[in-house]
């Protein structure tokens, strides 16, 4: 990693589409974290929101296939650390997805809080979608003087 504050570090991760290797994701993003000067609850948050986008990636994305690989890039600005997971899936329609889990309705659903969650966890959650499969692109804020 460069020594220069102002050259972005970044940390690549290719695996496939298994579960039981999201704690790669959890371990690069906790020593990350700390690089960046996170509290510990921020540390959380960012992790916590890399381990949902990882399995929505692997569950949803590569459907579980070994054969189907999921992207991570980790990489650490100035002024915060961005994190985009890609997968090889066709990708959804945000809005079938993103409904109000708030509801009294939805209170009890077993499933579809993701979303919710990494965005209440990070500074911004977007999606793009195009030929090549799905992006999950997350950004946190590094704290001041980071």
């Amino acid at each position: 990693m460069s020594d220069d504050p102002l050259v972005p570090e970044a940390v690549s991760l290719r695996i496939p589409g298994r579960l039981e290797l999201l704690g790669l994701f959890d371990r690069v993003s906790t020593l990350l974290c700390e690089r960046a000067g996170f509290s510990e609850d921020a540390c959380t948050q960012v992790t916590l929101s890399v381990i949902e986008a990882g399995t929505n990636a692997i569950q949803h994305g590569s459907r579980s296939d070994p054969a189907r690989s999921v992207d991570v890039v980790f990489t650490l600005h100035p002024d915060r650390l961005e994190v985009t997971v890609h997968d090889q899936g066709p990708g959804f329609v945000l809005e079938d997805v993103n409904g109000d889990i708030t509801s009294p309705e939805r209170l009890f659903d077993a499933r579809g809080r993701g979303i919710f969650i990494m965005r209440a966890c990070m500074d911004s959650v977007d999606y793009t979608f195009d030929g090549s499969g799905t992006t999950c692109r997350l950004v946190k804020r590094r704290p001041s003087g980071g």
